[in-house]
């Protein structure tokens, strides 16, 4: 098998692996993003991203439709949070995906697309050549995973997921005036489902930790709430992905993990792009200055542990779960609680 040798490899060309490949290539190292799929940006996701994460940080067309409020309804309550400025944007998966891949490339980044890694040993990476039936070796001084949930760096490090989250979603056609949140125990637990307005449909769709209620349940409960909210699913495909909260590390000698692939995400939430993105750039850094200011990654992991326990106190049982609902919904309506303290962004 041939060989070759790249500074960086990065698995996988979601937001945290174009950012890291950015910066990394920008800095001057030859750096190599393998995608399995064959194009870029596709990804099952409501597409929300914070304020304080990410709108004032990317183009404005990226971004379909933004909002100063936001509605919260509970079985015993309705909460209405507004901000001066945009509090949560919806953006399109795919041109947020295709922008970073340019800036990427500008910067110097290699990307291949439709390369499926068959085997990851060390700093060797074993994957489908560009010719049939050929197997190429590539080499790198640093790996990169950033290849989701099911990350096979990760599993090549021998680092299980142990806490994870469901998400399944709808996209359906039509104008919706407002963004949602549901948090009804009835349905899921202490997850919680929502209407997420793009520019001509909405993602429609519920979240839960796995434990707490098995994929085939939640589209069950998610398609009668849906039904009862007067939201017809019936002509539309459903999606599913796995999100992972099951942070255990980020660096392991000249391995890296970032994003859902290190366990990154909210596991109350399941916000994933804003940790995505500033993992992938502050690993792209600190891979060319080990000096790099590191504290963005700290209160990123602060707050993935936080999100843990939340969810596995409101776990515990449907009782706890519908109270903390209220009490969260109660603090939001009377400004006691920010929005902010749910984000994953400070």
């Amino acid at each position: 098998m041939p060989s070759v040798s790249h500074d960086v490899i990065i698995i996988g060309a979601g937001p945290g692996g174009l950012a890291c490949a950015a910066i990394a290539a920008g800095l001057g190292l030859r750096t190599l993003v393998l995608e399995r799929k064959e194009t870029i940006g596709k990804k099952v996701c409501a597409g929300g991203i914070t304020w304080n994460g990410l709108i004032k940080r990317i183009p404005e067309d990226i971004s379909e439709r933004r909002f100063c409020r936001q509605q919260i309804f509970t079985r015993c309550q309705r909460a209405s949070v507004t901000a001066p400025t945009p509090i949560i944007a919806t953006v399109n998966r795919e041109r947020l995906g295709q922008e970073m891949a340019k800036k990427a490339m500008e910067a110097g980044a290699e990307i291949r697309l439709g390369s499926r890694v068959a085997a990851i040993d060390g700093q060797s990476v074993s994957c489908a050549g560009r010719k049939p039936g050929m197997v190429e070796r590539l080499c790198c001084t640093y790996l990169v995973g950033a290849d989701g949930s099911s990350s096979l760096v990760r599993r090549s490090l021998g680092i299980p997921v142990a806490a994870a989250g469901i998400g399944i979603h709808y996209q359906i056609p039509g104008e919706f005036p407002a963004m949602e949140w549901h948090l009804d125990c009835r349905f899921f637990a202490n997850g919680y489902s929502w209407v997420f307005p793009h520019r001509d449909s909405a993602s429609v769709g519920a979240y839960v930790h796995w434990r707490r209620m098995k994929a085939g349940l939640l589209k069950e409960n998610l398609r009668r709430w849906a039904k009862a909210r007067g939201h017809s699913l019936k002509d539309c495909q459903p999606s599913a992905e796995l999100i992972n909260f099951d942070f255990r590390g980020w660096r392991f000698g000249n391995t890296f993990l970032i994003g859902d692939a290190a366990g990154l995400a909210s596991g109350l939430t399941g916000e994933g792009i804003y940790p995505a993105i500033v993992s992938g750039e502050i690993v792209g850094r600190h891979i060319v200055d080990p000096r790099t200011d590191l504290s963005p990654l700290h209160k990123l992991i602060k707050k993935n542990a936080l999100h843990a326990r939340m969810v596995s106190v409101t776990g515990k049982n449907v009782i706890l779960a519908a109270l903390v609902a209220e009490a969260v919904t109660f603090g939001l309506k009377t400004k006691l609680l920010d929005f902010s303290a749910i984000e994953m962004a400070d």
